[in-house]
């Protein structure tokens, strides 16, 4: 039966390293389309570093209370701090293979939770090096507190699988990462004072890859709850009271958002699920189904709540929700085992506390929880700070301005798009026009001035037309242009135009999507004679300054237009 059991758990550990997909999909999903390669690759060698750092150090200093091998206990302040240790190396043939598998695939998650909230404008070798830290020494030592036999878990403080020494974790650490980057260009309007006077809302461009992932995460956490449970009664409670608070969390959350914005927001909803799991982590073991059905449904609000704090009243840009999410949640479940503790709770036993406040244990394991709380959140807030104030001196934490525009896949990796093979077409903020051009920089031709030619039935149609949308101040140089070549008329509109169309009054995380009308000419040119190429060269050639926005160019078979506007039948006609 135990190797039964055992078998269980290294499941588990595989359920929980499949939650790394999870994580990637809603990480993707939730920001722009520009960036899915940076983050996909974030995502995968934040695993990847980590596993190294893990054998390296992070495992012999989280296990070492007790030497697997001699069975010595550590004392003094390797209790604190845990012993490193090479047994990995030294004596293979007698290492907790298992153990050292199970708790690497939880360290992993750690790292991966602050990729999100700095998502779009962080460095990627700063992310390599913070990742590293954290799976080597900032998580290992709070961890080995807790679960490595440290004096946390003398205390009798509690934290099942990980709400204060994950996900609190990595939330802490996200907080502070998405504060001291600053947010995405164009994510909060600032008056000349400098204070905040509009949060916009910047949609994620593929809600389909965030729900998948939600729904790989949801079900990794059967086994990133489970996987400990060394009996059926536990395992079967563990699984109810891991489906019941993140359903709960999810349905209030779309209650809430239904009445607050007028329709149930899908992206908050997927949070909500996510929250619910996060708060149910650490008392999972310990409380019934009416527990974990509160418990859920507060964190259905708190997640909702924690992106209006971040949003409106921090202004800190987090693109996923990963603080209210992981940082908010992780307290409120770390703190519900202190109110939701049960007798009843198949696993209460073996977890050695006493009963919550709600279930008439009194406050001495509420204390217990909010000491242990605070112990692992004094340590994470001051050695992630150094850590991050080091990288940014150093290597600095932040991409460039054009970096962050263009997009990290480009410069960054190479990619032109992740999506090759697909047409996905780039649209830029104002903010952004306006960073750009403050700061000078410049971009490849074909993005300041794409030319779209529409497809034609007719290849060798002889007359075309050539649109010009771009800025008022350029008029006087496209007339001078066109005219060298033999262009002699055209019309010309004043017109207000943006990229994308948004419907007023929606919301995203609730905040407003509105559209930006920026003022334009429009230019229309029939032209015959002239080569419809020596238009186009000439017209970029003068709306060409290496910004964004400078212009966009649209080429149309002219027979077709008219075949359009007036049909077959009026075509004939005018052919007559």
């Amino acid at each position: 039966m135990s190797d039964l059991w055992s078998v269980w758990f290294l499941i588990g550990a595989a359920f929980v390293f499949w939650m790394q997909a999870g994580f990637a999909m809603v990480e993707t999903g939730f920001t722009r389309a520009k960036n899915a390669g940076n983050i996909i690759m974030k995502n995968l060698m934040d695993f990847c570093i980590g596993t190294v750092m893990w054998f390296l150090i992070g495992a012999s200093m989280m296990l070492s209370f007790t030497d697997p091998v001699t069975g010595e206990v550590s004392k003094g302040i390797w209790s604190v701090l845990g012993k490193p240790g090479f047994s990995v190396f030294s004596d293979y043939a007698h290492f907790d293979f298992s153990n050292f598998v199970f708790n690497l695939v939880f360290c992993a998650t750690t790292a991966t939770i602050v990729s999100g909230a700095m998502a779009e404008r962080t460095k990627f070798s700063s992310y390599c090096i913070y990742s590293a830290i954290i799976s080597g020494i900032i998580y290992p030592i709070e961890a080995h507190w807790t679960w490595g036999g440290g004096f946390l878990a003398q205390w009798g403080f509690h934290d099942y699988a990980g709400s204060a020494c994950i996900h609190m974790v990595g939330g802490i650490c996200a907080l502070i990462g998405a504060c001291m980057v600053g947010p995405r260009i164009g994510k909060f309007t600032r008056d000349a004072a400098g204070k905040v006077t509009k949060v916009k809302a910047f949609p994620g461009h593929n809600l389909t890859i965030g729900a998948l992932g939600v729904f790989i995460l949801w079900l990794g956490w059967y086994g990133f709850n489970g996987a400990a449970a060394t009996d059926v009664p536990t395992l079967g409670s563990v699984f109810l009271t891991t489906t019941v608070a993140p359903a709960v969390a999810t349905v209030v959350t779309m209650i809430f958002t239904w009445i607050k914005y007028g329709k149930p927001d899908v992206s908050m909803c997927l949070n909500a699920s996510l929250a619910g799991l996060v708060a149910i982590t650490a008392p999972c073991d310990v409380t019934d189904c009416a527990g974990a059905a509160v418990i859920g449904a507060v964190a259905g609000l708190l997640v909702v709540f924690g992106i209006w704090l971040l949003d409106y009243k921090l202004h800190i840009d987090d693109p996923v929700g990963a603080v209210a999410v992981h940082m908010m949640n992780g307290i409120w479940g770390t703190l519900a085992v202190g109110l939701f503790a049960t007798k009843s709770a198949p696993g209460f036993e073996l977890a050695g506390i006493k009963e919550g406040l709600f279930y008439g244990g009194g406050f001495e394991q509420l204390g217990k929880q909010f000491g242990g709380m605070f112990v692992i959140m004094a340590w994470t807030i001051v050695t992630i700070t150094i850590l991050f104030t080091i990288i940014k001196k150093i290597m600095g934490l932040r991409v460039s301005v054009e970096e962050e525009i263009i997009g990290l896949d480009k410069i960054e990796h190479g990619l032109d798009s992740s999506y090759s093979g697909f047409d996905i077409e780039q649209h830029y903020s104002t903010a952004e026009l306006k960073a750009a051009e403050k700061a000078g920089v410049k971009v490849p031709e074909e993005k300041a001035v794409p030319v779209v030619k529409v497809p034609s039935s007719k290849p060798d149609a002889k007359f075309h037309k050539v649109v010009i949308v771009t800025r008022q101040t350029k008029f006087d140089e496209i007339k001078a242009a066109m005219n060298d070549i033999g262009v002699t008329g055209m019309t010309v509109t004043n017109v207000l135009g943006c990229g994308v169309q948004h419907g007023a009054g929606e919301f995203y995380r609730g905040a407003q999507i509105d559209m930006t009308l920026l003022p334009k000419i429009k230019v229309e040119i029939v032209v015959s004679e002239v080569p419809v190429d020596l238009v186009v060269t000439a017209a970029k050639e003068v709306l060409y300054t290496g910004h964004i926005g400078d212009g966009k160019i649209f080429v149309y078979d002219v027979e077709n237009v008219i075949k359009v506007r007036t049909g077959e039948e009026g075509y004939d006609a005018l052919q007559d």
